[in-house]
């Protein structure tokens, strides 16, 4: 591997250590700050579950990251990622539980801003509500929680000795189900801007399972995340288990397990798929903030408590510390890439131009998006999504779905079935009949990625959707590894 791969990912590095020593935390903090469990003993569980969950179980909210915005040349990935990491360390230093998410969400849409990508805003929305929706979910667990337990214990008038003893284990217990919880739903935002230029292939580990490069890139940044938990997460655990509210240790089990159920909840594909084939509403794949989960938490502890002891000064220069937090990341960001590019001239970002060719119109007749009004944008071409969109808010024709549809079909990223890449094809995690499709198309040439789809879906029923999302989610990740192995120079 080539070592400037391994400086560019040590900002990913740098990201996971800030999680680890700030969000380790909003799983233990309660804990180790009610002395109820040693330091040590945290540390220890928290970097176990932590890597179990970022590689079992962490593509799901990585995906709606990468909505966002693709970050496409390894320097860029960088750059947001010490963007994030740097914000966050110095809240870390103020001993603020800040969030990672927000901050990563601050870096991806200052590197957006700089290489003329379209920020998404169906995703941001998403994402931001979830900002407000998460630490309302953890206020309602933590207050529903606590008022049951507090009745439980009164009615089975359990010894206070025996109490000490079952909250402790409860508290590890809700700690490594939430650290698990926590590095599912948090690695994307340390290894998540990587993905689109994850420079690990498929490896194969004594032929009875196989690592994806996304499970390697997640391997590291959880590895990563342990390092920072035992090196200094100690204070802010303190700030969070002490200075916010004085808990008890019944509350400090509270806290913990409702802050974990709430990034269960944002991180869990099974239940996001079992739900919706029960025909139920589902739960966001979102990356949400540990921090806004388990301050939720003891606020909601706090309300039913009748608000007493709540320290309103420091929940308010918390809530300022989230606000600041991706502001800091996107102004990093785009002031970092500048210096990235021209003074250590670095490519930070691959240009992805927009032509309307007579393809890209045909195909778009067939998604029945008009073209009438298309003429003044007809065979341009433009050097990036914000200029294309601009031409298209010119027009004014068209709503923002079928903008996006313009984008999706004009958008040009040549890719050349070569078979001399057969090899890395055939060991990576793609079916039998799959493969057999896609070797089909040697030599074949497709200015658009759609034209590949198209041609795939064509040629073999399981290069085609169903209604099922689990299957289709496999279906796309399959296609983009496809797309990056044979995307032409």
């Amino acid at each position: 591997m080539d070592a400037s791969v391994l400086i560019f990912l040590s900002s990913g590095l740098f990201l996971g250590w800030a999680l680890g020593a700030n969000d380790a935390a909003n799983v233990f903090g309660t804990a180790v700050g009610t002395r109820m469990v040693k330091f040590s003993t945290a540390a220890i569980i928290c970097s176990i579950f932590v890597i179990i969950g970022a590689v079992w179980s962490g593509a799901g909210a990585a995906s709606t990251l990468g909505k966002l915005g693709a970050v496409n040349a390894l320097p860029g990935a960088f750059m947001a990622a010490f963007s994030a990491a740097l914000s966050v360390y110095l809240m870390t230093k103020a001993g603020l539980p800040v969030s990672t998410s927000q901050a990563i969400v601050g870096g991806i849409i200052g590197w957006n801003l700089f290489s003329g990508t379209l920020t998404d805003f169906t995703t941001l929305t998403k994402i931001i509500s979830t900002w407000v929706l998460c630490p309302l979910l953890a206020a309602i667990f933590g207050a529903a929680i606590f008022i049951v337990t507090v009745k439980a214990m009164r009615f089975a008038k359990v010894h206070l000795i025996r109490v000490d003893a079952y909250t402790r284990l409860g508290l590890l217990i809700a700690g490594a189900f939430g650290s698990y919880s926590l590095g599912a739903n948090n690695i994307a935002n340390v290894m998540g801007v990587f993905i689109p230029a994850s420079p690990f292939d498929a490896i194969s580990i004594g032929g009875f399972f196989t690592l994806s490069s996304m499970q390697q890139l997640f391997l590291i940044g959880a590895i990563a995340i342990a390092v920072g938990v035992f090196t200094y997460s100690k204070r802010v655990m303190m700030t969070v288990g002490n200075d916010l509210l004085p808990l008890s240790p019944v509350g400090a089990w509270v806290a913990v397990i409702s802050h974990s159920i709430v990034l269960f909840l944002f991180a869990s594909e099974g239940l996001k798929y079992a739900l919706e084939s029960s025909g139920l509403p589902s739960i966001p794949l979102v990356p949400v903030s540990s921090s806004q989960a388990v301050v939720g938490a003891v606020l909601g502890i706090a309300l039913v408590q009748g608000g007493q002891g709540f320290r309103w000064e420091v929940f308010g220069s918390i809530s300022m510390g989230w606000m600041a937090t991706p502001v800091i990341a996107c102004a990093i960001c785009f002031v970092g890439l500048f210096f990235l590019q021209n003074v250590f001239n670095q490519q930070v970002f691959r240009d992805v131009p927009y032509f309307l060719s007579n393809d890209a119109l045909d195909r778009l007749a067939k998604a029945g998006v008009s073209q009438s009004a298309l003429g003044p944008i007809r065979g341009e071409r433009y050097d990036n999504a914000v200029a294309l969109d601009q031409a298209l808010m010119k027009i004014g024709k068209y709503s923002a779905r079928d903008r996006e549809k313009i984008m999706d079909f004009s958008r040009r990223t040549p890719i050349l079935i070569d078979k001399k890449f057969f090899a890395k094809l055939n060991r990576g995690l793609v079916s039998p009949e799959r493969l057999e499709a896609v070797h089909q198309l040697n030599g074949r040439f497709y200015p658009h990625e759609w034209m590949l789809k198209d041609d795939l879906a064509k040629r073999s029923r399981s290069w085609r959707k169903k209604q099922n999302e689990r299957y289709n989610q496999i279906l796309k990740q399959d296609l983009q590894f496809i797309i990056k192995l044979f995307r032409a120079k």
